[in-house]
């Protein structure tokens, strides 16, 4: 498509500008946020990071390049972490010109690779090597303390049955690895004509190769068992004795479950703001409903614990005898807001903004929680997870490993209500469905709740953020074990071996790249010298 000519001198100059041209990298780093949940327009993903591309390949120079990777990299983080505003304040723009960074040697690579006239060889390169560079700056971020793996690309595809499947090969990885070839592909074909072979030859190559995983990759086996578990969201519950009425609601819609031949009830995150073992009266009223409907009781203590010291976050399994012992402390908090990192440098944020007035405490291991027999027959091995622990493809596939039959993610996205956050969240246990062929039951106190069979696919109805109700879910168990439970985060190792392998690659040709002419070189060494003056030439004077 060929631009007018008036409005290609208007872009050229606001591309000249370094406002506008930050301006443009802020704007263009932001647009794959569209392809994430509540807009969720998944098909996006695979051209959103173009205009991004397109601006950092005209960079003048590498520095330009960088800069444009770093502010893309800031729109990015502030459109899909943008509902967080309410409780960071201005403290979050600190944090994404930090986690933007991420980007800058990003953009030195893709400037590196496509910017000028790069020759078809390179720009093929390009294909396998931006994605890596890529999905190194997911892997970097996706760690505890930078906030943890939420917005990778990939999760953008939740709901697209062959990405699904290509997550049961190389997890959420693999599907970012293929979105970001795509949007690269689609570069080198707008802009390297002696390309355009290779770049249709690579999209190709991408969706052949989702097509053959969808084909032909293992899928879990279903002997035909199945687990009947209740969600139970109380919905919003605010004001004076919040916590209490909450607990009471929660009581009330699970004792109206009884006579549904449960096999387990599922409370939210912070669903028991008391420590049960502190608190025998809470206890006996949790196991009072357990023996009302028949099964146990999965619940989410919030609390001070009073066998040692601190604050935890636990998910406690309450039987018809009270809490049977079987418990997991979260392991990874989420940053600020349970948790302050270096809190004697960083504790004035608590001022500006709803960040955690003390730290919780961290557990230690992940557990397995068996259940006894209930209406399903033999006891179901469920492997627990609290709220952002969700976005994390290790934590999933551990439990796996340990023998989980079925996942379950406790979570409570109340303060984030009216934004895009619960459905986020709740689209993240569909990826860790596919990723380990178990079902995932994501059960929240206020919405989004749901349930994902072994495949990724969506069961039952969705409790929204406007619903306070319990719903009972028919899930199929399954058996055997994915390509990514098996083999793990392949696809860094790839992606590593690729940005080894051009580095190699930069090397070698450096060496062998000539030097400088003999005539300029000082006798007898290998270094050139400066050049020799004349009778008719000076520093001062050249050419006199």
């Amino acid at each position: 498509m060929r631009i007018p000519a008036g409005r290609r001198e208007r872009l050229t100059r606001l591309l000249s500008s370094p406002w506008g041209r930050g301006a443009a990298a802020l704007a263009a780093g932001a647009l794959p946020a569209l392809a994430f949940p509540a807009p969720g327009l998944w098909w996006f993903a695979y051209a959103a990071l173009v205009p991004w591309l397109l601006l950092i390949r005209t960079a003048a120079t590498g520095r330009r390049a960088v800069l444009d990777g770093w502010l893309g990299g800031i729109g990015f983080l502030l459109a899909v972490h943008h509902w967080l505003v309410p409780n960071l304040h201005v403290f979050i723009l600190l944090l994404a010109a930090l986690l933007g960074l991420l980007w800058a040697p990003w953009g030195w690579l893709v400037r590196a690779m496509l910017g000028g006239t790069p020759s078809a060889a390179r720009a093929t390169a390009a294909i396998a090597v931006v994605p890596s560079g890529w999905l190194t700056v997911e892997l970097v971020r996706s760690w505890e303390g930078l906030g943890g793996p939420w917005g990778l690309l990939g999760a953008s595809q939740w709901q697209v049955e062959p990405a699904l499947r290509l997550a049961s090969v190389g997890g959420v990885w693999l599907v970012s690895l293929l979105v970001v070839a795509v949007n690269t592909a689609v570069v080198v074909l707008l802009t390297v004509p002696v390309a355009r072979v290779p770049a249709v030859a690579g999209v190709c190559a991408c969706a052949m190769a989702a097509g053959a995983v969808w084909l032909w990759a293992p899928r879990p086996e279903r002997p035909g068992d199945v687990a009947r578990v209740a969600v139970v969201q109380p919905g919003v519950i605010n004001g004076l004795g919040g916590a209490e009425r909450r607990f009471a609601r929660s009581e009330e819609l699970t004792g109206a479950l009884a006579g549904q031949r449960l096999d387990l009830v599922v409370w939210g995150e912070s669903s028991v703001g008391v420590d049960l073992a502190a608190r025998p009266d809470f206890a006996a009223r949790v196991a009072a409903v357990s023996r009302a409907v028949g099964a146990e009781v999965l619940v989410n203590v919030d609390a001070r614990r009073s066998d040692r010291p601190g604050i935890f976050k636990s998910s406690v399994l309450v039987g018809p005898g009270g809490p049977t012992g079987d418990r997991y402390d979260k392991m990874r908090l989420v940053p600020f807001g349970e948790y302050v990192p270096a809190r004697a440098l960083l504790g004035w944020v608590t001022s500006v903004g709803e960040a955690a007035g003390e730290d919780r405490r961290r557990g230690s291991r992940q557990v397995v929680l068996e259940l006894a027999d209930g209406a399903s027959g033999s006891g179901l091995r469920v492997g627990p997870l609290v709220c952002f622990e969700s976005a994390f493809p290790d934590m999933s596939r551990r439990l796996v490993r340990g023998g989980a039959q079925l996942l379950v993610a406790q979570s409570a996205t109340s303060t984030f209500q009216e934004s895009w956050a619960p459905a986020q969240h709740a689209s993240l246990a569909a990826l860790r469905a596919a990723e380990t062929g178990r079902p995932m039951v994501h059960a929240t106190l206020t919405g989004v709740s749901a349930v994902y069979g072994p495949d990724g696919e969506p069961l039952g109805d969705r409790l929204g953020t406007d619903a306070g109700t319990a719903a009972v879910y028919e899930i199929p168990l399954a058996r055997g074990t994915t390509p990514y439970v098996r083999f793990g985060d392949w696809p860094v190792y790839g992606t590593l071996a690729v940005l080894a392998a051009l580095c190699a690659a930069e090397g070698l040709r450096a060496l062998r790249r000539p030097g400088p002419p003999a005539d300029l070189r000082k006798p007898g060494s290998g270094t050139p010298g400066p050049p020799a003056r004349t009778a008719h030439g000076s520093a001062a004077r050249p050419e006199r």
